[in-house]
């Protein structure tokens, strides 16, 4: 054999390997499990009015308290909030807890100084309980 097909051949055979480790290692989905990305629309623990409560209580703390910041996505995300939310509940002796996400933006002031200026952060917690379904939300925490 020549060299040339011999190199071509080791080419060929790295290739293949490449593509061989590729679709071995990389996640498997269902075919009928899309992303949850927000799963607002989706029947669950909350209703979409309790969602928006919370959500209009974390956008009012935000403008007070995040100056120099510009919040850009606020979210829910009920996989994400039912993983944490008893641990929530229970630090805070709350019957229950929700956790929405946002996005936010940081001019060049770096807000009040403890955020990285220009800089944006993603997937931000905010941690809301109450302890009974009539009861207002109740901002405890935020970050990550």
């Amino acid at each position: 054999m020549s060299t040339k097909k011999v190199l071509i051949i080791g080419i060929v055979s790295v290739i293949c390997v490449c593509i061989g480790i590729f679709f071995i290692t990389r996640p498997r989905r269902d075919k009928d499990v899309e992303p949850a990305e927000n799963a607002e629309s989706l029947p669950g623990v909350y209703t979409a009015q309790e969602i928006e409560d919370a959500k209009q209580i974390v956008r009012d703390q935000f403008t007070e308290t995040f100056t120099g910041c510009t919040l850009t996505d606020l979210w829910y995300d009920e996989e994400i909030s039912r993983k944490q939310a008893d641990e929530w509940a229970e630090q805070y002796e709350a019957k229950d807890a929700l956790v929405l996400l946002s996005n936010f933006d940081v001019d060049a002031s770096g807000g009040d100084g403890s955020l990285n200026p220009n800089s944006t952060y993603t997937d931000w917690n905010w941690i809301l309980v109450r302890n009974s379904d009539s009861e207002a939300w109740t901002l405890k925490t935020w970050g990550y």
